[in-house]
């Protein structure tokens, strides 16, 4: 195969990680254009503070920051190291915060990383500015530290070069040439350089390269406040740029670091201060990612500093800047090739502290085809819905989350504008139901109904504490416990829903799916998409619903990126998003058949629709084509209809439950029940890391299916099963996890909790977590790290409920 010829755009800290990975992997036919003057060319790079905090909500963005921090430790310009390893503290002067860091630390211990929780004394003898009565105590990481950004773009540049890398600075790109939808080239103002691929790592300028071919980048520039202080006398005129360790406190939206006698202050709390891509500054400005300080912002910032750091007092605020970084819609790096144009890559929204594991996350994606390093589902630029893509959108939700970046966020915390965007068409009747919403995609989700607050009286309800009690109520166990004994419906509107269709349909799926689904007209199939390593791509369910079309069950935009990525080029297949043109109801529990039979002449006894068949069908004036499938685990079925439809079927199922003690039932309950089934939830039970029989979906994989994509490579990976998904119940049946919690055996860290809630109906605290095969034992006891406490679980026979799936087949 003949080495592709690539251009990276962009010499930061991304681009320069970039061309250093690939040419480490034996490409080297690869031009870097820059259009300011290296190593210091005026992006965000060159005016980052450096500060590297590696504790994240993501496990992925973690890994990719651990990566830096060790490939930037083994680099050095000249003898001048990339990197200064003083460690990373953040401090709480709030009980709130406090619980939070207990929290952060959880995550990090989950992930390996050793840090540990220090008492208001150690904080202080590791930054010895600090007030100690302002401090209730810190989360200490040893190994963060400061990232000299400029000198590791010059040092990776380096390395890439000696491998026979061109780097062409002050070279400004004009257009990205494409040719029936694949890229050819770029035009720059030094005249074209012919590429098969293009990576674009130009920072805050990449919507305006993205926009070259067509492509929407949901990223917004917004500035950031940066000051440095007049010499500090309790620093002594320090020799070494850092001793001490970087500092956060989040409380008041607040870091620091040393710099030689000097203090760094950087501020998130002041207004957003977004600049539009066809704002900034040109090449003709020696630093155009650098705006004027504005002194007004910072005073709040500078009145909290003088109170934590004492010392501070006897120096002013010597200078600043306003430095421009990416915002995106949910805060996630973009990264991966356009839906369009074959060849054009984005690594893009990239801070430092991720850079280097970003370059190389870039490197095995376009060298092997996938990244084998990182799961980086909920970095994919694919992801995004069409109303995400909106510009009002993009703005208002980068704007608010640089308000929120330092903010104690809850996992099921909503974003709160814009909204409501997507409503499905029974919106009204929830709302007369006092339905709670939260948010899916844009989605407005109820999580329960008021309505059904009657139901809560004389049920043994456990009350959660505080933080699992956020976005809780009593009627959620309600919902839950009178779903298995009478009926309930869900709106099931936000699953994306797809359509396949053509000559070539069939074949095209088998191809894809671990599953069968070449059967009969009214087969449901579920199936999982794997990748070339054998990794879970999506877990998703194909109906037939005639010889040359399927409807998919997706799990959202990813989905339909893979599948259109592997649709045959001589048009025998289409594949087309359904979702916004229909609606979904679940019906389910005991007395479903009660409620739907008389809606309908078809047969939807158990003989007449068996589990896991379709069909369509008249209830009343409304077709519907009816899944008897259910994520809950009871009796029932998915009925989906057209929107203009869905009212009226809301209508008809809710007059004719009316006799069953039908209720509508949220999100809450939904979750409960699926967890009590042991059913997984593709993006938190299992994502692109794992196979299918790590988590427990090797039923799904028919090996004797003469090829499918991913075949060999988890045949290989059958045998040699390290890890598994175990359920665990904890032994305080009334103490709720939340996800994201570090496992322990005995001293020693074994995994970590992905699903987490309480099962109502078989009255225990349930936690599925990723743990050692040779644990995942029933009896095998863990403790389960929730904020400063170790909890005692016990791995558990699964499902905990209905194992003999009587209810579902009845």
């Amino acid at each position: 195969m003949t080495e592709p010829r690539v251009v990276i755009i962009g010499a930061g800290v991304v681009g320069a990680a970039l061309a250093d990975e690939l040419s480490c992997r034996g490409w080297r036919d690869i031009t870097v254009v820059e259009r300011g003057r290296l190593p210091e060319s005026g992006g965000s790079s060159s005016h980052a503070p450096g500060l590297v905090f590696q504790v994240n909500a993501s496990r992925a963005m973690i890994s990719m920051a651990r990566y830096t921090v060790e490939k930037l430790y083994s680099l050095n310009v000249d003898g001048q190291p990339c990197f200064l390893q003083v460690g990373g503290l953040e401090v709480a002067t709030t009980p709130r915060r406090l619980a939070d860091l207990h929290r952060r630390h959880g995550w990090l211990a989950a992930a390996g990383i050793d840090a540990h929780m220090a008492p208001p004394a150690e904080c202080v003898r590791l930054f010895p500015l600090l007030d100690e009565d302002r401090v209730l105590g810190g989360l200490h990481v040893p190994t963060d530290g400061v990232a000299k950004a400029v000198r590791a773009v010059a040092a990776q540049l380096r390395r890439a070069q000696a491998r026979g890398v061109r780097v062409r600075d002050r070279t400004e790109v004009f257009d990205v040439r494409s040719v029936d939808g694949r890229v050819t080239g770029v035009r720059t103002d030094h005249g074209e350089i012919d590429a098969d691929v293009v990576v674009c790592c130009a920072g805050i300028w990449g919507p305006r390269i993205a926009g070259m071919v067509g492509m929407a980048l949901p990223l917004t520039p917004l500035a950031h406040q940066l000051a440095w202080t007049t010499p500090l006398p309790a620093n002594g005129g320090s020799a070494e740029e850092v001793t001490h360790p970087i500092l956060r406190h989040q409380e008041a939206d607040l870091y620091y670091r040393e710099r030689f006698d000097r203090l760094d202050i950087g501020y998130y709390g002041h207004r957003p201060m977004p600049v539009a891509v066809s704002d900034l500054p040109g090449a003709e400005s020696a630093m155009p990612s650098v705006l004027a300080f504005t002194v007004e912002d910072f005073a709040p910032a500078w009145a909290e500093t003088l109170s934590l750091l004492p010392a501070a007092r006897d120096t002013t605020v010597d200078d600043g800047i306003n430095g421009l970084f990416s915002f995106t819609p949910d805060n996630m790096p973009l990264l991966g090739e356009s839906p369009e144009v074959q060849g054009f890559w984005v690594a893009e929204a990239v801070w430092v502290t991720h850079s280097a594991g970003v370059g190389r996350a870039m490197a095995e994606w376009l060298v092997d085809g996938h990244c084998s390093s990182f799961d980086l589902h909920e970095c994919d630029v694919n992801r995004f819905q069409a109303h995400q893509l909106a510009p009002d959108y993009v703005l208002t939700r980068g704007c608010q989350n640089f308000v929120e970046v330092y903010d104690v966020k809850h996992p099921l915390e909503p974003m709160e504008a814009p909204r409501p965007i997507r409503t499905a068409p029974f919106y009204e009747r929830q709302r007369e139901l006092g339905a709670v919403f939260l948010e899916a995609s844009g989605w407005e989700r109820p999580q329960w109904y008021e309505a059904n607050a009657g139901l809560v009286a004389g049920r043994d309800i456990p009350v959660p504490d505080e933080w699992a009690g956020r976005y809780w109520s009593p009627i959620v166990a309600a919902e839950a416990q009178h779903t298995r004994e009478a009926v309930a419906l869900y709106d099931m509107t936000a699953l994306t829903r797809l359509e396949v269709t053509g000559v070539g349909a069939t074949t095209f799926l088998q191809r894809l799916c671990t599953g069968n689904v070449d059967k009969s007209v009214g087969s449901v199939t579920y199936c999982l998409l794997l990748d070339v390593d054998g990794g879970v791509r999506s877990d998703i369910t194909v109906t037939r619903l005639g010889r040359h079309r399927f409807q998919l069950g997706a799990n959202g935009n990813l989905d339909l990126d893979w599948l259109n990525r592997h649709v045959p080029a001589d048009g025998s297949v289409s594949v087309r998003d359904i979702t916004a043109g229909t609606c979904c109801l679940g019906l389910w529990g005991p007395k479903a058949r009660d409620v739907l039979q008389p809606l309908t002449d078809a047969d939807f006894s158990n003989a007449g629709l068996k589990y896991f068949r379709a069909r369509t069908a008249y209830l009343g004036t409304v077709a519907v084509t009816a899944l008897r499938v259910s994520y809950v685990g009871e009796l029932g079925w998915e009925l989906y209809t057209t929107a203009d439809l869905g009212r009226t079927l809301w209508d008809l199922l809710w007059e004719s439950g009316q006799p069953h003690q039908i209720i509508a039932a949220g999100r809450g309950a939904f979750t409960s029940l699926r967890l009590e089934k042991g059913y997984r939830s593709f993006g938190i039970d299992m994502t692109f890391e794992h196979d299918p029989y790590e988590a427990g979906l090797g039923f799904a994989v028919k090996l004797d299916k003469p090829e499918f994509l991913g075949r060999d490579a988890v045949m290989r990976r059958r045998d040699r099963v390290r890890r598994r998904l175990a359920c665990l119940t904890l032994d305080d049946p009334d103490t709720v996890m939340m996800g994201s919690e570090p496992v322990y055996r005995d001293e020693h860290r074994v995994g970590y909790v992905t699903s987490a809630g309480y099962g109502h109906t078989v009255g225990r605290s349930i936690a599925y977590a990723w743990l050692p095969a040779e644990l995942v034992r029933p009896g095998e006891a863990v403790h389960i790290g929730y904020f400063d406490a170790r909890l005692p679980a016990t791995v558990a026979e699964e499902p905990l409920f209905d194992p003999g799936m009587a209810r579902l087949r009845s």
